[in-house]
């Protein structure tokens, strides 16, 4: 009866963290999907702000016209590499959630070494079906 007990209650265990499990491995997915499409948009629309921007400059003449062509740059600049910061933030945090999924299938086969025999086993396959997508 023992084993019995063993392998429902790792049958459990399993199941309650699968479904979590695949819901990162999506969103991780959808993260870096979204975080590409930020940055073409932010990237885009710092364009289109320097373009106009430089266009506002051209009536104007000698310093005046360089000073306003180099703001304009700079904002340019600063746009895009927020916008590169920001995809490296979601980069960096789709590293962590896969980190801590590791981490997480090492504490649940840990678990497993609890078992014996069959009940072990499944526990094992269980663990890799959830955390090793």
């Amino acid at each position: 009866m023992k084993p019995t007990i063993a392998i429902l209650a790792a049958s459990i265990f399993a199941a309650s963290y699968s479904i979590a499990s695949f819901a990162a491995t999506d969103s991780i997915e959808a993260t870096e999907h979204a975080a590409k499409s930020d940055y073409k948009s932010a990237k885009h629309a710092a364009e289109a702000d320097y373009r106009t921007a430089k266009a506002q400059c051209a009536p104007m003449k000698g310093n005046e016209k360089d000073v306003c062509i180099k703001d304009a740059k700079a904002k340019y600049t600063a746009a895009v590499e927020d916008a590169k910061a920001q995809k490296k933030s979601a980069h960096a945090q789709n590293e962590a959630t896969e980190e801590k999924m590791e981490a997480d299938y090492k504490a649940a086969k840990e678990r497993c070494d609890a078992l014996a025999g069959d009940g072990k086993k499944s526990c094992i396959a269980s663990a890799k079906a959830q955390y090793k997508n």
